[in-house]
This record gives structure tokens, C-alpha cells and sequence, in this order.
């Protein structure tokens, strides 16, 4: 399934890119009893859609939907590709993905919860295990953007477990 350009409009947006150096010192509360975050070596396409799709569609996540099943599995296949699924109570809450095709610059290239999951401290939780992850493979950076059209807490929270800002850039985007 790929996404057309019917009905897409141009709209201002600002895209934040972000960083940090080395692994923040930072406790973080367990919000839930039961969290499990489980990695997916080799996910299927409507797998991996299913969870872009519940995590961005509030949000007008576009790159991944605008892309081929051939395309999409040569990017969520590749073996320099890591993703990983929070689950609460066995359900899928929210995921990660990192780019680490540059072992001393990993990307966070996707990482959101699904909107029921909002409010609960899930997310603060899951981005300090996605850090400490990071972190344990000793990268000289980690890195990420984020944009205006993400939820409104985004940007905060990246910048709360640590990232600072190091470029901000005005595009026009599909919305």
C-alpha cells in the first residue's frame, strides 16, 4: 500500500534535529507493571505498517506509507536496522526505529506510541530504554529530528532525556 498524492496540500512546518554526545544520567520511573519491549529482526510489511500506521496516522506520517513493499522491506529488513515494539500487557504500544548502518552515529529515525497509550509515562520510559540501548553500543553521537507536526510533547521530551538542538530548518511538507 503506498500513499498517492490526491488531496495532498503543501503546508509549513518546522523540522527540529537533534543530538547528544554521550549517555544522560537520568532515572526514569517504571509507569506500568507489565512493559516488555521486544526487537523485530525481519518484520513482515503489513506488520511493520500496522504499527507506522497506529503510532503516525494522527500525525500525517507519510515517508514509510509513500513507499513501495519492495522498497519498505529493503529499509525495515535491512541488517543495519533495528526495531523494537513496546508492549504493555502483551499489546503492541508504541515502537522504535533506529538507523544504525553508522555504528558512531545511530539514528532514531521512528519512535511514537499508539494514542491510547498517551498520558501514561510510557513514553518518557520507552525513550530512556531506547537511550540506554543506544548508549551501551558506545556511539560518538545519537541522533534524531522531530517536527511540528509530531505530537505537541515531542519535542520537550526529546529535549528533557537529553538531546539538544543543533539545526532547526522551515520546509514545506504534504499534509
Amino acid at each position: 500500500m503506498t500513499v498517492e498524492n490526491d488531496n495532498l496540500e503543501l503546508v509549513d512546518v518546522t523540522v527540529s534535529h537533534l543530538e547528544m554526545f554521550s549517555r544522560p544520567t537520568r532515572e526514569v520511573r517504571v509507569p506500568e507493571r507489565r512493559l516488555d519491549v521486544l526487537e523485530v529482526t525481519s518484520p513482515s510489511v503489513a506488520y511493520y505498517r500496522f504499527l507506522y500506521d497506529a503510532v503516525g496516522q494522527d500525525y500525517r506520517w507519510l515517508s514509510r506509507r509513500k513507499m513501495t513493499d519492495a522498497e519498505l522491506v529493503a529499509v525495515i529488513q535491512h541488517p543495519d536496522t533495528e526495531i523494537y515494539v513496546l508492549h504493555v500487557d502483551g499489546s503492541p504500544a508504541g515502537f522504535a526505529e533506529l538507523d544504525c548502518r553508522d555504528a558512531t552515529e545511530i539514528e532514531l529515525v521512528q519512535f511514537g506510541l499508539i494514542g491510547e497509550y498517551h498520558g501514561r509515562g510510557l513514553g518518557t520510559w520507552f525513550l530512556n530504554w531506547v537511550i540506554e540501548h543506544v548508549w551501551s553500543r558506545q556511539p560518538k553521537r545519537f541522533w534524531l529530528h522531530t517536527c511540528t507536526f509530531d505530537h505537541p510533547a515531542a519535542l520537550g521530551m526529546y529535549q528533557k532525556a537529553g538531546f539538544k538542538l543543533f539545526k532547526e530548518e522551515q520546509l514545506k511538507r504534504e499534509y
